[in-house]
């Protein structure tokens, strides 16, 4: 697939193994596992970090494999599913790194290209999730970009 945001073309990440052959070593129930992102994320773990460390610590190479659901899924069904997505905030966290670094040094015009690209990724990933209903449709982001010009 190509980039949103060049003429490039990339790779787009690695692929996984169409199926689990062999988990002998999983010896956890479904409800163990639902019961330990359901703790972790009362610790306050990311999605992307639950997965990981249930990779890492716990030898489960893919929940969504096993239980038939994903860990947020799971994070919904049990009430502590963060209110905004992951990816929609860590593009928040990016565009404030941006701003800041723009009030700084206002005439870096790199940066503010950038801006307008981490911008326009967060307008449309809104538009995504308010129409799946996971954002309510009056949440919005207000762009820095029309203030700078």
């Amino acid at each position: 697939m190509a980039r949103t945001h060049s003429h490039k073309r990339g790779k787009s990440h690695s692929t996984r193994p169409p199926a689990l052959k062999s988990t002998s070593w999983i010896t956890m129930s479904q409800k163990d596992i639902e019961g330990l992102i359901v703790k972790m994320a009362h610790e306050g773990l990311t999605p992307s970090l639950i997965g990981e460390r249930l990779r890492d610590e716990y030898g489960i190479p893919s929940v969504k494999k096993l239980i038939g659901k994903s860990v947020v899924d799971v994070m919904r069904e049990a009430n502590v599913s963060p209110p905004i997505p992951e990816d929609l905030n860590n593009l928040l966290k990016k565009a404030r790194r941006i701003m800041d670094h723009l009030a700084t040094y206002r005439s870096d015009r790199k940066s503010r290209h950038a801006l307008e690209l981490v911008e326009a990724k967060i307008h449309r990933l809104s538009k995504y999730y308010k129409r799946k209903g996971i954002l309510p449709s009056d949440w919005q982001y207000k762009a820095v970009v029309a203030q700078l010009a």
